[in-house]
C-alpha cells in the first residue's frame, strides 16, 4: 500500500464545492469558548459538504487566527452567519420547517444510534458551552435532544470531538436514504 499524495485526493475547489449539492444539515454553535474547537468544527463541516454553520452567542466569528489555525480554510468554503440569540434563531429555522434537536445529556434524550431521519426534513444540530452544554432554553425549544452513549467514567466528549461523531453519523444516515 502507497500512501496518496495531497493531489491525487481529488478534492473540490472552493468554486466546485459552493456549487455542490449539500448534506441538509446546519450546525449550531453557541457560547462555544475554544476558538480551536470552532475551527475544527469548519472543517468537519468541509470534509461533509454541510449545509451551514451559525455562530451564536460568545462563539467567536471568522476571521480569526485561532480558529484558521484549526480550519484550514474552511471558513471560506462553509456559509456561516452570526446569531447573537440561539433562542431566536432556533425559532426562526422551526418556522422554515427545520427539524433542530440538542446534542445534550437530558431525561428522555435518543441515543445517536436510535436517531432516524426522515430524507425530506432539513435537520440542525445545537451544540453548546464546554462547560455548560446546550442551554435550558434551547433545549426546550428544539424537537427533541441526541446524546451519544458513553460507557467510562467522563460525563462528556469534547464538543469538536461530539461534532464530528453527530455529523459522520447523520452523513451516514443521508447516504443510506
Amino acid at each position: 500500500m502507497r500512501k496518496l499524495e495531497n493531489v491525487e485526493l481529488d478534492r473540490k475547489s472552493v468554486t466546485e464545492f459552493k456549487e455542490a449539492a449539500k448534506t441538509p444539515l446546519i450546525l449550531i454553535l453557541d457560547d462555544v469558548r475554544s476558538l480551536n474547537n470552532i475551527g475544527s468544527i469548519f472543517r468537519t463541516a468541509d470534509a461533509f459538504l454541510i449545509e451551514k454553520i451559525y455562530l451564536c452567542g460568545i462563539t467567536a466569528v471568522p476571521p480569526n487566527k485561532e480558529i484558521q489555525k484549526t480550519a484550514l480554510g474552511a471558513t471560506a468554503t462553509i456559509d456561516w452567519e452570526y446569531a447573537e440569540n440561539v433562542v431566536d434563531l432556533i425559532k426562526k429555522l422551526k418556522e422554515t420547517s427545520v427539524a433542530v434537536y440538542a446534542i445534550e445529556q437530558v431525561e428522555h434524550s435518543i441515543f445517536l444510534q436510535e436517531f432516524r431521519i426522515d430524507v425530506s426534513k432539513k435537520y440542525a444540530v445545537v451544540f453548546g458551552n464546554e462547560v455548560f452544554g446546550v442551554n435550558q432554553d434551547a433545549v426546550n425549544l428544539c424537537d427533541g435532544t441526541i446524546e451519544i452513549p458513553q460507557l467510562g467514567t467522563k460525563h462528556s466528549l469534547n464538543i469538536a470531538v461530539s461534532a464530528g461523531i453527530v455529523v459522520w453519523d447523520l452523513f451516514c444516515k443521508f447516504l443510506k436514504k
